[in-house]
């Protein structure tokens, strides 16, 4: 993990330090931000940050605003730190492309695990350069997305949704399994993240959101019609 940049935002300077201590023993690069206006101009300075830690409730400008903002150029990973426990701040969230949620009082080890296997989840996601189907073409060297030749914007967890469904065109999959593989953890929040995620992709895929099928009562499945999906 050496030479990762990691912008920790978080307007309490403890709380800062503290993930920072742990993100330096594992090796990570951190840099720190007291709110959202000063992370956007960390950020523009920093184009090689791997990864961001985004609290909510901060001055100047809070983690919807900022991450928001972010998302307008970059789809790089978002954990985000809250105090609220509310479903429908975790549903925005995910809406506005975080990657991760985690409410406080949190274990810094967990974060530090959390951090790790989304880190391992990127690279190993570039491992396998293309995939293709039914006029879909994802690099995943560059993190694009195309339909019909036209690029479109997807979350980062856009992305790993629409990847999982390709490499897995034809298999009924529950949403438990597709949390468990795609968030890599279990988690116990409600299916609508789910839901919430395949409504999104759908609408950006156009008239190809029609392959997301819903299999009522179980989850989603990925199916084209006489197409195979294509690895390079």
């Amino acid at each position: 993990m050496d030479d990762l940049k990691i912008l920790i935002v978080d307007d309490e300077s403890r709380m800062r330090k503290l993930v920072k201590d742990f993100m330096v023993k594992e090796g990570y690069t951190v840099l720190e931000a007291g709110n959202g206006e000063e992370a956007l101009d960390i950020f523009m300075d920093n184009k090689d940050i791997a990864l961001i830690i985004l609290d909510i409730m901060m001055p100047k400008m809070d983690g919807w605003d900022t991450c928001k903002e972010i998302r307008k150029i970059s789809q790089v990973p978002v954990i985000m730190l809250t105090a609220k426990s509310d479903e429908r701040d975790e549903l925005l969230g995910f809406e506005l492309g975080i990657d991760e949620y985690i409410t406080k009082p949190f274990s810094p080890k967990i974060l530090v695990a959390r951090v790790s296997a989304l880190l391992r989840r990127t690279s190993d996601a570039m491992q396998v350069e293309k995939l293709s189907a039914g006029g879909i073409s994802m690099d995943l060297t560059a993190h694009l997305v195309s339909v019909d030749d036209k690029y479109i914007e997807l979350s980062f967890k856009e992305f790993e949704l629409l990847q999982y469904f390709i490499t897995n065109k034809g298999v009924a999959l529950s949403r438990e399994k597709i949390l468990n593989n795609v968030w890599n953890y279990d988690y116990f929040g409600d299916a609508r993240t789910i839901d919430t995620h395949v409504k999104k992709l759908r609408s950006k895929l156009g008239d190809k959101g029609d392959y997301i099928k819903t299999v009522w009562g179980m989850g989603y499945k990925f199916e084209v019609d006489n197409e195979r999906i294509d690895k390079n």
